[in-house]
């Protein structure tokens, strides 16, 4: 399956970061919460994320709900992740991109898959 990860997308100074992955035929829209200054070791504090198709129509989990927070283990997990997309060698190509790219990609699937009906 094709996708297009969407890292960053944030207004300047802004404590909400907004990460997007695009696949053939539906959306991920991610959203950071940080606390502390952005600029000097911010803390991620929260992570939700929403499927929509291509349209910008949300897609409902199989429980009813809109969005997910990811919360316990998964967050710690989320959160290594994402140190290691905002890190040093991955901005300056010092690891392979594409290896924790896909990294981050397949747990926000596994995440996706297991909350929502996908037809």
């Amino acid at each position: 399956m094709n996708y297009k990860l969407e890292l960053n997308t944030q207004e300047p100074g802004s404590k909400i970061v907004f990460n997007t992955i695009v696949f053939d035929s539906f959306k991920i829209n991610i959203v950071e919460r940080y606390m502390g200054k952005m600029n000097s070791n911010p803390k991620l504090c929260e992570v939700l994320f929403k499927v929509r198709t291509l349209n910008d129509e949300i897609i409902k989990r199989k429980d009813g709900h809109l969005r997910i927070r990811i919360k316990g283990e998964d967050f710690e997990s989320y959160e290594k992740l994402t140190r290691t997309l905002n890190s040093y060698d991955y901005r300056n190509k010092l690891l392979n991109r594409k290896e924790a790219d896909q990294e981050y990609v397949h747990f926000i699937l596994r995440m996706v898959i297991s909350n929502y009906d996908l037809n």
